[in-house]
C-alpha cells in the first residue's frame, strides 16, 4: 500500500494529487472540535482531515467534499476501511454543494498557490491553486454552511494567512486560536494553524516548533500528534 499506516486507521493516497502532509496532521491533530455534533471536511483529498477528526470526536456526524473524482473515490475506499465507515463523502465542489444541516465545525486545507506557475498535472493543479477555490469563495461557502456559533479551522502558509484573516475580518469572522508553526526553533514559522468564528475572543497568538535541535519531534509535537502516528 502506498500511504500511511496511523494508530487506528491507514490512508493510501497513490491516487491523490494531494499526499498526505505533515500540514494535515497538524490541522486534524489541532483544529477545534469542542463544539456541536456535525462536521464538514471541505477539499477532503485522501480523507485524513476527516478520519482524525473522527477519530478525536467519534460522536461527531462528519462529512466530507471532494471535487477531484479519483481522489473521492481514494477517500472513499480509505473511509470504508477505516473503524468510522459512516463518515459521508460527496463528490462535489463546495461552491455547489448544498446541505440541510448547518455544521458546528467545519475544517479545511485550503489551496493557497496564487501566482506561481502550474505544472501540467490537472488535478494537482485543482488541489494546490485558488482558481478552483479562491479563498473568498471559500469564505462564502462557509457563511452558507454555518451558523453563528460554527467554528473554521485552517491551515496555510504564514503570508496567506494574513490574506486570508484579513478577508475573514471583513466577512465578520474573528479569528479565535492562532498556531504558528516553525520546523526548529532557529527558523521562523512557516504555517499558521486558525480557527476563526463569529463571536469575539481573546487570541494570542501560540508557537508549536516541529522538530528539536537533535532532530527530534518537540515536547510539544507529540503531545498533540501522539494519538495518531504509531510510532510516537
Amino acid at each position: 500500500m502506498s500511504g500511511f499506516v496511523f494508530k487506528q486507521f491507514s490512508v493510501s493516497h497513490e491516487q491523490c494529487a494531494m499526499k498526505v502532509s505533515t500540514d494535515g496532521i497538524l490541522l486534524g491533530a489541532w483544529a477545534d472540535l469542542t463544539s456541536g455534533d456535525s462536521l464538514l471536511d471541505i477539499g477532503a483529498g485522501t480523507g485524513l482531515l476527516a478520519l482524525m477528526c473522527k477519530q478525536r470526536a467519534p460522536h461527531l456526524l462528519v462529512n466530507a467534499v471532494e471535487i477531484d473524482a479519483t481522489a473521492y473515490a481514494q477517500a472513499s475506499q480509505n473511509i470504508s476501511q477505516s473503524p468510522w465507515p459512516d463518515i459521508v463523502i460527496y463528490n462535489s465542489d463546495i461552491q455547489s454543494f448544498t446541505s440541510e444541516v448547518l455544521f458546528d465545525v467545519v475544517v479545511c486545507n485550503p489551496p493557497y498557490f496564487n501566482d506561481c506557475l502550474k505544472g501540467g498535472d490537472h488535478a494537482r493543479n485543482t488541489a494546490r491553486h485558488t482558481d478552483s477555490l479562491s479563498f473568498a469563495e471559500l469564505l462564502v461557502a462557509f457563511d452558507r454552511l454555518s451558523h453563528q456559533d460554527s467554528i473554521f479551522n485552517v491551515i496555510l502558509p504564514c503570508n496567506e494567512a494574513q490574506q486570508f484573516i484579513g478577508q475573514a475580518t471583513a466577512q465578520g469572522l474573528y479569528l479565535q486560536r492562532h498556531c504558528l508553526v516553525r520546523t526548529t526553533k532557529n527558523k521562523s514559522a512557516t504555517r499558521s494553524l486558525m480557527s476563526f468564528g463569529y463571536q469575539p475572543r481573546m487570541c494570542e497568538p501560540s508557537i508549536l516548533t516541529i522538530h528539536n535541535e537533535d532532530g527530534k519531534y518537540s515536547d510539544d509535537y507529540v503531545a498533540l500528534c501522539k494519538d495518531f502516528y504509531l510510532k510516537m
